[in-house]
């Protein structure tokens, strides 16, 4: 099943088993193809990885979560090759339609996820979240969705790059969905937010991103003002978002060539241009760049968390809306450098954070982020809704 958009994987559609009744019943969903599910390969984006996959026998425990809440499956989406690249294109594949805004990259890795669901294909999606992969294409593609607290999601029968940063999240493209996967998904918050959360805004953050994206923004954020009650601006020094950046690269270079270099060297795979250089480069990280890198990590976690304390805090999710299909290569990867250094906050100090579709520039969705302290998942997400369909917390 392909659909107009090619944003599903061409595999013969599997019966796979959901509850006749749940919160989710009535619901459709794909999954991004990393998951493991009963009766489908896991091509990873690759089609040496898919020839050498197989049939699975068991579904990844967080898909299972969602069939068991009633959600019926349709089939797997395509991802950028092995979630190496925020991008959506793919070297075998090509490039799944952003729904949103047809002219522009859908943003990756989980491309065909945030198509599917921009595209109507269904009405929510899973996918992954190592640097950005379901924040970036949620804000292309106009989408809500959720990285979560690292750790906060099973992620066994699921193709791993980074241990240490790899994630579920889900997008959707209605508020009262989002909160229900995220019911379904997550459980208790270990550290719920209280019925009226403190929220922060940083202007260093947004003093990061083009004027013009500046100007979009305000009035998502007068709505989040409005909805929380005035917002606190962000106090004190923030560290070093470029020291940050390469931390966030060298930990997830030498982990993604650890969980990926073996099999892909012994196999020989075929990969394209762009994501083969990121692998040789992840290859040459050495100890001394990792552990440097997992210190800053440290470092950086414990002066957010002095900063932040349990607030929550309102930021940009990318620094713009999504390059044109044909921008060159080069312009894309000085986009993505230039969001991750937005992105790894979230990543390298393990927090939640979800995206909302509350702003737009040229036509184009422009994503807005709330990011909690680690453990709030659940009451972020409801967080999110209310802001969306202006409930006063």
């Amino acid at each position: 099943m392909t659909g107009p958009s090619f944003a599903l994987m061409p595999y013969p559609t599997a019966d796979v088993p959901n509850a006749a009744t749940g919160p989710l019943t009535g619901y459709t969903f794909v999954a991004k193809d990393l998951f493991d599910v009963a009766g489908y390969p896991t091509g990873g984006g690759n089609p040496h990885v898919l020839a050498m996959s197989g049939i699975k026998a068991t579904t990844a425990p967080v898909i299972q979560r969602l069939l068991d809440a009633g959600a019926r499956l349709i089939g797997k989406a395509h991802t950028n090759e092995m979630a190496f690249s925020m991008s959506g294109k793919n070297a075998h594949y090509g490039t799944p339609r952003n729904g949103a805004a047809p002219e522009r990259i859908p943003g990756g890795s989980s491309s065909g996820s945030a198509s599917a669901v921009s595209n109507y294909l269904c009405d929510f999606a899973m996918g992954t979240d190592t640097g950005g992969s379901v924040r970036t294409p949620a804000s292309y593609c106009g989408l809500f969705g959720l990285r979560p607290s690292h750790g906060r999601l099973p992620l066994e029968h699921t193709q791993p790059l980074c241990e240490s940063m790899d994630t579920a999240g889900y997008f959707t493209r209605d508020a009262r969905l989002f909160g229900r996967v995220g019911e379904a998904l997550l459980g208790t918050d270990s550290v719920p937010l209280p019925q009226i959360p403190r929220v922060a805004i940083s202007p260093a953050l947004f003093e990061l991103i083009p004027g013009a994206c500046v100007d979009a923004f305000a009035p998502a954020i007068g709505r989040i003002d409005a909805t929380c009650g005035p917002l606190e601006p962000l106090h004190g020094e923030l560290p070093s978002l470029t020291e940050a950046y390469w931390a966030f690269r060298y930990i997830q270079g030498r982990e993604a060539w650890q969980a990926q270099g073996d099999f892909i060297e012994r196999n020989g795979l075929c990969l394209g241009p762009d994501v083969a250089a990121r692998f040789a480069w992840s290859k040459a990280v050495t100890d001394e760049q990792y552990n440097e890198a997992c210190a800053v990590r440290e470092r950086f976690t414990h002066a957010w968390e002095q900063l932040l304390g349990d607030q929550v805090l309102v930021m940009p999710t990318v620094p713009d809306i999504a390059p044109l299909l044909s921008a060159n290569d080069e312009d894309i990867e000085a986009t993505r450098q230039l969001s991750h250094h937005l992105l790894a906050i979230a990543v390298l100090c393990r927090r939640p954070q979800v995206t909302l579709p509350l702003a737009s520039k040229d036509g184009a969705p422009l994503g807005i982020s709330l990011m909690g302290p680690r453990g709030c998942d659940l009451s972020l997400v409801q967080l999110a809704v209310r802001i969306a369909e202006h409930v006063p917390v």
